[in-house]
């Protein structure tokens, strides 16, 4: 699945979302729309991070089967249509969540049961040197603002724009 010719092929695999679960009262699609819509709400001025937000878990949509390394497999699936700023942001979403596990005490405990899950498969905290690597980053705001909408678009009650009206975003973003 890393055959995506257009952005009609992205849309159709991020429709395939409703379908797939990773938490359990949340499909993979209606994550991706409410952290897009949490991103345009909070960085209205920046469109890669608002579609980064829609497709940083394009990859558990492509390979329901196989959470492994979700964020480096998503950035190498978009990049070619989106570009490298989206695919750096997608790609840096779970190494944003180590960081903040390991830079804000409280951070852990706002996390979801399964988010607490996959930490401890991604490694959990970061160390001194990791932390001073991302912390480096020049896109250390926008990836730590990812991080943090996607940590929030967990809400079954969310009511955010359907796939569609991204469209325009993603024509915008798309290189």
């Amino acid at each position: 699945m890393n055959d995506l010719a257009s952005l009609d092929d992205l849309l159709a695999l991020v429709a395939r979302g409703a379908g797939v679960h990773d938490e359990p009262e949340i499909d993979g699609l209606f994550h991706a729309l409410q952290c897009a819509a949490n991103l345009s709400a909070s960085h209205p001025g920046d469109p890669d991070l608002i579609v980064a937000g829609l497709m940083h878990d394009v990859a558990d949509i492509a390979f329901p089967d196989d959470h492994g390394d979700h964020a480096a497999r998503g950035a190498a699936l978009i990049e070619p249509l989106l570009g490298a700023r989206v695919a750096r942001l997608v790609g840096a979403h779970v190494v944003a969540k180590r960081y903040l596990v390991a830079t804000d005490p409280a951070y852990r405990a706002r996390l979801s049961p399964r988010s607490i899950e996959t930490l401890q498969l991604q490694g959990d905290a970061l160390d001194p040197s990791e932390i001073a690597a991302l912390a480096s980053d020049p896109d250390l705001e926008a990836i730590l603002a990812l991080r943090r909408a996607d940590e929030a678009a967990k809400d079954p009650a969310a009511r955010p724009p359907a796939l569609d009206a991204w469209r325009p975003l993603l024509e915008q973003v798309a290189r």
